[in-house]
Formats: structure tokens, sequence, C-alpha cells
């Protein structure tokens, strides 16, 4: 018996129906005035959800989650290759309390992208901002974070933590992190032998409790974690162990370095600190201004100049240092 031509086509017409509510999307996006969780795992943009985690949890790899409003869209753990991105339709925040992290970041092999974001501390028992601990490449646009506390030298109350365990690369750019009770940005390469490479450009790191951004070699067995930073301003950082920009590691830790060009350190407790053999930081076109300690390298640490650097108006620590030719 022959059966109707109509049954085939039916049946492949209610599997299309069928199909995208199970499925992902490339793009999802997220709103506060109309978002929905309950509208996972379609995210769409006619129908949003209304959180980061759950956009996150249902977007396919190598996706991005876009905002369409203003408002506070929750913390997030990232375990995929994606990007979080606000393109200026106001503030997209993430509010911090209880010691918990707005961003955390395991994600192997993953490169991840977070544009436009707002991070708030608003005490409650402390909170950090963004930890970065497994992945490729993080990278952080046009974003602030701001007000997290806790107590100095632990994990909480610190803006930007990039502590990967392999080889990994930290961009931020144009971005502001500031009033933090911890370190500004903390980067260190956690045991092993790999390399860590960080570039900040047109970073304002301000107020923090701890170092603007301390780049540390101590917890691992090799290998060298470097930064470069461009056009970037540290200031009113009080860290009674750290500076505005300061590099540290110990005896067979990996090599830790910061080449600091065209950017300013003034009003630290510490311009620019070097500690340890094997830490360097070497200043180009720089000024180090009005600083409690101006530059200074102790412990073996070491400190470059190329000569060419506005420093004045420390209260100590202002005289010439190791020399670096132009070419």
């Amino acid at each position: 018996m022959t059966k109707p031509a109509f049954v085939l086509p039916s049946v492949f017409a209610l599997c299309l129906a069928a199909m995208p509510a199970e499925a992902q999307l490339a793009r999802s996006f997220v709103s506060a005035a109309i978002g929905n969780d309950g509208n996972a795992p379609n995210c769409s943009r006619s129908a949003p959800c209304r959180t980061f985690q759950t956009a996150h949890d249902n977007t396919l790899d190598k996706g991005e989650v876009t905002v369409l409003d203003p408002g506070s869209y929750g913390a997030v753990t990232i375990v995929k290759n994606i990007s979080v991105i606000n393109d200026g339709v106001g503030e997209a925040g993430i509010l911090v309390s209880g010691g918990n992290v707005a961003v955390t970041i395991n994600a192997a092999g993953a490169s991840v992208t977070l544009r436009g974001l707002t991070v708030k501390g608003i005490g409650f028992g402390g909170g950090s901002g963004i930890q970065f601990s497994v992945g490729s490449a993080l990278n952080v646009e046009n974003c602030t974070v701001r007000n997290l506390d806790g107590p100095l030298g632990g994990t909480l109350g610190v803006g930007i933590a990039f502590t990967p365990h392999a080889a990994a690369a930290l961009q931020v750019t144009n971005t502001i992190i500031s009033d933090n009770t911890g370190d500004g940005i903390f980067v260190e390469q956690i045991g092993g032998t790999a390399n860590v490479v960080a570039v900040l450009d047109h970073v304002g790191l301000y107020n923090n409790g701890g170092s603007g951004l301390i780049v540390a070699g101590g917890s691992s067995t090799g290998g060298a974690v470097m930064a470069t930073v461009v056009e970037s301003v540290a200031s009113n950082n009080a860290g009674t162990i750290g500076a505005g920009f300061a590099t540290d590691t110990g005896t067979g830790g990996a090599f830790a370095r910061i080449l600091l060009v065209r950017s300013v350190a003034s009003g630290n407790s510490k311009g620019l600190l070097s500690s340890g053999a094997g830490a360097q930081i070497l200043v180009n076109e720089s000024a180090v201004y009005g600083n409690a300690s101006g530059w200074q390298a102790i412990n073996g640490g070491q400190l470059f100049s190329f000569g060419n650097n506005a420093v004045g108006r420390n209260t100590t620590n202002e005289g010439p240092q190791s020399p670096l030719s132009l070419k």
C-alpha cells in the first residue's frame, strides 16, 4: 500500500518546528527591560534572556552575548570561547557582594572578550572582579571595575586576577580599575614554566589598596610573566608591599618584567617597585612624580631607564637607574 504523499512533508515540518526549541544560538541577547530567563534556550533579540549566566549557558561555543539595554545582569562563570558585549546601550552592570566573583573564567583553550561592562562591589562580605584561571586569552575593553573589598593580600578586593596555569595572554584596553581594597590588576603564572603575556593600553589604575598593577613570578618554576603598559596611569595606590607598577618574583620563580611606555605613576606609596632576582621594570618616556617612594629596585630586582623620563617630587628614591640606550 502506498502512503499518502502529504505524510512525509508533514513529519518534516513537525521536526523543523521542534528544532528551534532545542538549538542554541551563536548570538544571544540579554535585556533588563523585557528579558526573561524562561526564554532559554533561545535568547533571541525578540525574546531575550535576563542574566549573563543563562545567556552564556545557551550560546554556542565561539558565540556572543549582546546587551540590549542598561541593567544589572548578575555574575557569570565562563567555560567556553565567548564574548560578552555592550556597545554603548548604557551601563551593563554586575554587582558583587558576599565574597562572590563577578566574572569567573575557566575555559580551557578559549579566548574570552568582555566589552563595556561595569563591575561594582557593594560590600556585605566583599567580592572580586574578574578572575581568570584557565584559558588561552582574555580581552577586557571599555570596562570599569571598582569598589571591591576584602582583606589585603587575599583574593577578595582584586579588580582583575589573571592567574593561568599555562601559557595565556591578557589584553586590557580603555578600562578603569579603581577604589578596590586589593590590587587593581594582578598577573601571575601559577606553577609550570609557560610564558604569560599582558598588555595594558590606556588603562587607569586609581586608589587601589594594593598595587595598581603587579606582575609576579613567585608561584612558577620557570618561564616568564611579561607585561607591556602603554599610555596608562597608576595614581594613589597605597599598597605597603606594592606600588603603582610592581614586579615581584623569588628564587626559582618565573622571570617577571614590565615595559612601561608613555605612562604615569603619581601619588602612590611607591611609584615603581621591582623586587626579587628575576624581576625587572624598563621605563621609557614616562613620568614618576609625586610618590612617597619614586622608583626602587630591591632584593635583587632591576629597574632600567632609557634616560628620557620625568622623575621628580618623590619623597625618596629618585636616584638614577641602570641606563638603556635609545636605538
